[in-house]
């Protein structure tokens, strides 16, 4: 679902608030499991991660380690030496909540959230409480006041944290169904949990004030008339050649392709703190949304967009 744009070398517009730049020699340690569950996922990161890196010009090189069925210490005593300046990864929540308590005394960009922070330690991750901050943001424009939510039945625990994470965020009135509703009241809000044939199997949908989540939508398949969602932006936007240029190579599905986005995205935000070691604050448009670092803490924001029937635009 990629777009063919020719790429704009300045469109990440980059806000940086401590310090100048520097290009000291620098070699990134990048931890992925090779194998495993996580692989395939990884894989695509991977992808992304080199293929943003490749783009950007950086001079100095990337070192990758295969995580998979190896504790995190080991891993890092084995492979970190006097030239690693950053490490990224690893991206199992497991092994970054080990990486926590190994304490490595450089900086980490780790590619998922553990239980704990610590100081030298940034997380960035792909977290369905992002992707809720962004539909409430949309619901309020819309001013719902009730949400009315139908699930695919023997899917309900995948979307039980967006969903939680929604409620908390939106303060709205909640109330489950097991069919679509004839006819929604001006104030109510219809959400869809669950795959894009369970969505477009449900029979006369409203055609307005109806939500779903990114990975109900499905490459080449249709999407309810009236219906908003939020997702990655790369997927509709043509300003990242680089991951159009891997996907023609090695083409895999819509959440491999987000995978793909994330990973070009924490190469962005790794090239930040290479150039920067003492980098406080940044904002940038990022493959994945609206990447906005305030200390330690990444917030991504997600695009939203509707399908008024003419295609999908955004919002």
């Amino acid at each position: 679902m990629f777009k063919n744009k020719r790429n704009n070398k300045k469109n990440l517009l980059v806000l940086a608030l401590m310090g100048g730049m520097t290009y000291a020699q620098a070699e990134v340690l990048a931890i992925l499991p090779e194998s495993g569950p996580m692989a395939r996922a990884a894989s695509s990161i991977k992808l992304g991660f080199q293929s943003a890196y490749a783009a950007s010009g950086y001079p100095e090189p990337l070192k990758f380690v295969n995580s998979d069925q190896k504790h995190i210490a080991k891993v890092l005593k084995k492979n970190i030496t006097a030239k690693t300046k950053l490490i990224v990864g690893p991206l199992a929540r497991a092994e970054v909540d080990a990486l926590m308590k190994a304490r490595p005394k450089i900086r980490v960009l780790t590619l998922n959230e553990g239980a704990a922070q610590a100081g030298n330690i940034t997380q960035f991750s792909l977290a369905k409480k992002d992707d809720a901050q962004a539909l409430q943001k949309i619901l309020a424009e819309d001013r719902m006041q009730e949400l009315l939510v139908l699930r695919q039945p023997g899917a309900e625990t995948e979307h039980e944290l967006f969903l939680m994470s929604l409620v908390t965020q939106a303060g709205l009135q909640m109330q489950v169904v097991h069919a679509p509703p004839k006819k929604l009241k001006r104030h109510q809000a219809l959400l869809l949990l669950g795959n894009n044939e369970w969505m477009n199997g449900q029979q006369k949908l409203p055609k307005k004030q109806i939500y779903t989540v990114s990975n109900a939508i499905e490459e080449g398949q249709p999407i309810p008339k009236g219906m908003k969602f939020c997702d990655t932006p790369a997927l509709y936007r043509g300003q990242w050649a680089e991951l159009y240029s891997a996907y023609q190579q090695h083409p895999v599905t819509m959440p491999y392709q987000r995978m793909l986005a994330f990973g070009g995205d924490a190469w962005s935000i790794a090239q930040l703190y290479l150039q920067n070691p003492k980098l406080k604050e940044a904002v940038f448009e990022g493959r994945t949304g609206l990447i906005q670092i305030n200390g330690n803490h990444i917030q991504r924001t997600p695009h939203c967009y509707h399908n008024t029937g003419k295609g999908v635009t955004a919002i």
